[in-house]
């Protein structure tokens, strides 16, 4: 395998200075932490070529340029009747890869190739409405933690990097996505009926103005979700970052205290948080086995 070439590494892609190289050099400091949560899962690209302040796309066909040790799997879109073929972010040189072509943000599949129609991760996507701070996001998590232990399932939050929180549920791959999709949303249904003042599985935003939106949809096939240590494409370089529930119920948590120049930092202090989600199984049957 031969070594990544980089270019226009002073490209500035922060407004705070920060450059291509120093995106480049995050991922290749992260990627021990990150590829777990990559390996094996179809990525899509969101593309920043002149950083953050310019225009971005995103790209899921794997780019005909592409090194020859990028690994791909094609997967067959029967809305499009068209097979993608997806980069898999299985190694460090693809990681950087990826960085230099522009793609701040890691966007991967909730399943991973070996079982690609059924998920092996469940997603909480808490949402807030423009204006709703991430107070409210955390005390709709805090009823989320609430929820998950009802059923006897286990949760991994994280920051999104931007202004929600996700929680991610670790899975056999046993279950289809759409029964995933109707799990999910009997969890937020269930969240909604304690506390409808402030949470909301409305997808118009005019009608959950002033609430933390419940997006049970992002476990549909095909989606993907930022990784954990994902960096965003945000003034600050703020980082999807793993949290404890300790810290959720607390409400210790300011969303831009986790980015590019601290994060290293806390894995260091306090281990990867995630860890114990590829080493847990949740069953949904009891949430499948619900009346609606």
């Amino acid at each position: 395998m031969s070594e990544p070439e980089f270019s226009h590494l002073t490209k500035v892609f922060w407004p705070e200075g920060l450059t291509k190289y120093h995106l480049i050099k995050y991922y290749s400091d992260a990627a021990g932490l990150i590829l777990p949560y990559l390996k094996h899962r179809p990525l899509v690209m969101k593309r920043y070529p002149d950083g953050i302040g310019g225009d971005f796309f995103y790209q899921k066909e794997c780019p005909a340029y592409a090194p020859a040790w990028v690994e791909t799997f094609p997967v067959y879109h029967a809305d499009s009747r068209k097979t993608v073929n997806y980069i898999l972010g299985n190694n460090v040189e693809t990681l950087t890869w990826l960085a230099n072509q522009g793609c701040i943000e890691m966007h991967a599949w909730l399943s991973r190739v070996e079982h690609l129609e059924y998920p092996d991760i469940g997603v909480v996507d808490l949402d807030p409405a423009p204006g709703v701070g991430f107070a409210d996001v955390l005390e709709i998590a805090a009823l989320a933690h609430q929820a998950l232990e009802e059923f006897g399932l286990k949760g991994f939050p994280k920051t999104s990097g931007a202004t929600g929180l996700h929680v991610f549920l670790p899975l056999p791959p046993r279950w289809t996505f759409k029964e995933v999709t109707a799990a999910m949303g009997r969890l937020a249904r269930f969240i909604v009926a304690v506390h409808p003042k402030k949470a909301s599985i409305e997808r118009q935003l005019a009608k959950r103005h002033g609430k933390v939106y419940l997006d049970y949809l992002q476990n549909a096939r095909g989606r993907s979700m930022v990784s954990p240590y994902s960096l965003r494409a945000l003034p600050g370089a703020p980082v999807s970052a793993p949290l404890t529930w300790e810290e959720v119920l607390a409400k210790d948590v300011r969303p831009q205290d986790f980015n590019i120049h601290t994060l290293l930092q806390r894995v260091e202090t306090h281990g990867d948080l995630y860890a114990g989600l590829r080493k847990t199984t949740n069953d949904l049957e009891p949430l499948l086995e619900l009346v609606e």
